[in-house]
């Protein structure tokens, strides 16, 4: 299953090489609301892994992004001790264009251009 949020990109990670052939790219999503006459704000990290580590090399801090991603995760068991870990696993970013960027628009999110995507580039 697929989820997305709108936010802006509050933290961007360096690629951690995690071994020979993996690697992954966390950055962080600050969402606020306002709910009653409160304002509250979260913060999501969210990680990218093996070539969607470059998705963020076109954004910047502070830029309003939607974020595509699936949950995901895992069982860790060490020394008899069982540890669960979840993950928030970025697969899409899309910029954010403010009304007036780009003549009289709405505003509205854009798709970043994709590499044609063959039929063995599947997500599982």
């Amino acid at each position: 299953m697929s989820y997305e949020l709108t936010g802006k990109i509050a933290a961007i990670y360096p690629v951690m090489q995690r071994s020979e052939t993996f690697k992954t790219r966390e950055f962080v999503v600050e969402k606020t609301e306002d709910i009653g006459s409160r304002t509250i704000t979260n913060y999501a990290k969210f990680q990218c892994v093996q070539d969607k580590t470059a998705l963020l090399d076109k954004f910047k801090l502070g830029e309003e992004v939607k974020v595509h991603f699936n949950i995901r995760g895992t069982k860790w068991v060490k020394d008899g001790r069982e540890t669960y870990i979840t993950n928030l696993d970025a697969w899409r970013i899309e910029g954010f264009v403010q009304a007036g960027a780009q003549g009289s628009a709405p505003d509205q999110f854009i798709d970043p251009p994709t590499p044609d995507m063959g039929a063995d580039d599947l997500p599982f």
